[in-house]
């Protein structure tokens, strides 16, 4: 009888090299730990926020509760164009669409309680008898905005609309103008702001018509059809693009999401943050490659020696990436540590939902090891120049 003998697992033979090459110069590695980080730290600042921009601006879409969605077909972003409210009287009359709903979303003034300071609202408003978001805090509160200018306010919203929030969870009665026209806040619920929406009031239409008057409301920015539960989606579609005109999109929920993205990606904010990941991804492969070419230039004649002894240049080329890989991981961790303190700094000033999300962290990592890879194989072009013949 053969017995098997147990599993050993052992490292390859030119990790402890690679390891004993950078750990040698303590000073220059921990140089060089410090200088990843401080690259990955740019490149988490510019990934953080641009997932946060797109975080909020989807909130609001992420949170309509519906099967398809009429909007304006040279609509860029949602609220950007209305269309006749009359459409939807239209669709009622298909079998298979169980509700039609007007949706208006736009944003006017909105006076600070406190200070004054003149800025913007983004302002929701449906029928109560009708409801199309899916957050309970706004459902369980839809008798408030049946009152005559009242409004839900979104304790998340930023801080220059003022401490409302603060102030109506003590009891105070909080008042102020929006659209030149005064209202009072009947209660709260929490969505979120970002860098385009500084914040969210719910009303209901009626209230809409009292802010902007009747051609205002005769005119939607989107209608929230929900379909019977035995449905089939695309007949009803075929449906809809037979009655509606050209100028009306008909939308899932997933394109509806993509409306948004598509066009705030493109927004000036969104390319500076895509051109700050590319500068902080230079920077790492700039500090990579300036210790791995240092390293490899210094250490020139031991790499002549291996040769000699019989090491291809193949397995030094792994040696040179094993110090790649060694300090990508090294580099990323003191990184991503100090990254998500200043997220909570960050979140904490600009009362935006700065978090560490768990993609970012990977696309983050992922970039830390390919600019790491990248400096090593611009270094293997120096270690190609190392010859036994300048030894011996």
């Amino acid at each position: 009888m053969q017995i098997s003998k147990p599993f050993k697992f052992s490292l390859p033979k030119e990790i402890p090299l690679a390891w004993s090459q950078l750990s040698h110069q303590k000073v220059r590695l921990l140089v060089a730990i410090s200088g990843i980080s401080f690259a990955n730290i740019l490149i988490f600042m510019q990934l953080g926020f641009r997932a946060t921009m797109f975080d909020g601006v989807t909130r609001f879409p992420e949170n309509v509760q519906g099967d398809l969605f009429l909007v304006n077909r040279n609509s860029k972003f949602l609220g950007n164009q209305s269309f006749p409210k009359d459409q939807l009287y239209r669709v009622s009359a298909i079998d298979a669409i169980e509700a039609a709903k007007p949706l208006y979303y736009t944003q006017t003034s909105w006076v600070n309680p406190w200070n004054k300071e003149v800025t913007d609202v983004t302002v929701i408003a449906f029928n109560p008898a009708q409801p199309v978001m899916n957050l309970p805090a706004i459902n369980q509160q839809l008798v408030q905005i049946e009152q005559p200018d009242t409004v839900l306010f979104d304790r998340k919203s930023l801080s220059s609309l003022g401490s409302v929030g603060q102030a109506f969870e003590q009891g105070e009665t909080v008042s102020t103008e929006v659209g030149d026209r005064q209202i009072w806040v009947g209660g709260l619920f929490s969505m979120g702001s970002s860098l385009f929406k500084r914040g969210h009031v719910v009303t209901s239409d009626l209230n809409y018509l009292r802010l902007f008057g009747e051609a205002g409301a005769d005119n939607i920015h989107a209608g929230v059809l929900t379909l019977e539960p035995d449905a089939n989606p695309v007949e009803v579609i075929a449906q809809l693009q037979t009655i509606l005109p050209e100028d009306v999109a008909i939308l899932n929920h997933q394109e509806l999401i993509a409306l948004e993205n598509r066009y705030w990606s493109n927004q000036p904010p969104g390319i500076i943050f895509n051109f700050g990941t590319i500068m902080g991804f230079v920077v790492g492969v700039i500090i990579v490659y300036q210790v791995l070419y240092t390293d490899v230039n210094e250490h020139l004649p031991e790499y002549a020696t291996l040769k000699a002894i019989g090491y291809s240049d193949n397995q030094l080329l792994v040696v040179v990436f094993q110090e790649a890989i060694i300090l990508a991981v090294l580099g990323f961790l003191p990184g991503f540590g100090c990254s998500i303190a200043l997220y909570g700094v960050l979140g904490n000033l600009t009362q935006l939902a700065v978090v560490m999300r768990f993609d970012v962290a990977l696309q983050v990592f992922i970039l830390t090891v390919l600019m790491c890879m990248i400096s090593a194989a611009i270094t293997v072009r120096k270690l190609r120049s190392a010859d036994p013949a300048d030894v011996f």
